[in-house]
């Protein structure tokens, strides 16, 4: 490498503190020497690693526990499934317990590998297919209805809603806190993934062209769902029969527009990901006027959302597949079928808003070209 005269700082800065170099989470240390950011860099990439293999560890202790005749496994006749259709798992039986340790020991390995600092990428081609089948395919709907009615169990009592007599051990019962358990699972193994695959050379997808047409879709798709319950609601049959509308009673309609209202409030929100007020508080709300919205106060809920508005679309078609439903009551299943897409358009909008909010990219990335146009002089 050349170094230009003394007088010229981007070539000064390269000789006295390296060239910039990009960690996994995003952020850029162009003040640290090249060997310290090395150093920084694979401590950030296996922490990850090393939190999804001790996870998958406990789980597979858990796991043959269960084999051995502790109770509390999660599926099968323990589970409070109504007729087994919930769960993918719904059949087996705690003996299943020795597939989770063995299951839970390649999970491990996988995620030991990732802590390596090796351009292999082996270890990605069985980290993703992992994190899927945690975060997608074990869980089902329920995970989302506990998370939506429980802002509405904890209001319920002061308005007199009986919700037909469900409380939150109904909402979140062993087997859906088990789910819980294996979603973190699953986003600590992608969490390493990522920060694994980080560095590749390669452009990223989530661009904010991108990011803003997911956040038009994650926007559009739940409003059908909204439109259907809203309707129930207001006594008006929209996609299903009279005799269906006749068999919702005890509020039970008011609670399906309580969960439409959810997602379209929600899916204001979603606009944020794109607007100025999703970067800096308004000046309507005390005491954070003209601050700056930390980029993880919209990406957390947004990615959790995503998660379970997709497991529950899927546990939806899962079921229209199976023939569970008639075409004369779309109303009841079809708007739910769209789900993953709005699952998918919510992640695609809340990783391209993280990129474009990344602390100190836009900087590190011009110091990274001035740095490469003084090593080519």
């Amino acid at each position: 490498m050349t170094i230009r005269a003394s007088g010229d700082a981007p070539a000064s800065a390269e000789r006295h503190l390296g060239r910039p170099q990009e960690v996994p989470n995003g952020i850029w240390f162009a003040g640290l020497p090249g060997r310290e950011a090395d150093h920084m860099t694979t401590f950030t990439s296996g922490r990850y690693g090393y939190a999804a293999a001790l996870w998958a560890l406990a789980y597979g202790v858990l796991g043959a526990a269960w084999a051995l005749g502790m109770p509390g496994f999660p599926w099968g006749a323990t589970d409070p499934d109504p007729d087994g259709a919930l769960s993918i798992l719904a059949a087996t039986t705690p003996r299943f317990g020795w597939w989770i340790a063995a299951f839970s020991l390649l999970t491990a390995v996988t995620a030991l590998a990732l802590t390596r600092g090796s351009r292999q990428r082996a270890p990605l081609f069985l980290a993703w297919p992992i994190a899927a089948v945690l975060v997608l395919a074990i869980p089902d709907s329920r995970l989302m209805m506990g998370v939506a009615y429980t802002p509405l169990l904890l209001v319920a009592p002061f308005f007199g809603w009986g919700l037909g007599g469900a409380g939150f051990a109904d909402a979140w019962p062993w087997p859906v806190l088990n789910q819980l358990v294996c979603v973190l699972g699953g986003l600590l193994l992608a969490a390493a993934a990522l920060a694994y695959g980080r560095d590749q050379g390669r452009g990223s997808w989530f661009t904010p062209e991108r990011g803003r047409i997911a956040v038009y879709v994650a926007v559009a798709v739940p409003l059908v769902y909204c439109a259907t319950r809203w309707a129930w609601a207001l006594g008006i049959p929209l996609g299903v029969s009279e005799e269906f509308l006749a068999a919702g009673e005890d509020g039970l309609w008011l609670a399906g527009a309580y969960l439409a209202t959810f997602g379209a409030f929600g899916g204001v929100l979603t606009l944020g990901l794109t607007q100025r007020w999703g970067e800096v508080f308004p000046r309507w709300i005390p005491g954070l006027r003209g601050r700056r919205v930390p980029p993880l106060l919209a990406v957390i809920p947004a990615g959790f959302v995503s998660i379970i508005v997709t497991v529950a679309g899927l546990t939806y078609i899962r079921w229209t597949i199976a023939g569970r439903f008639a075409l004369s009551e779309w109303g009841a299943w079809l708007p739910e079928c769209f789900w993953p897409i709005w699952g998918a358009a919510l992640a695609t909008a809340a990783i391209s808003y993280h990129r474009r909010r990344a602390p100190g990219r836009s900087a590190g990335a011009r110091s990274a070209a001035s740095a490469r146009q003084a090593g080519q002089e």
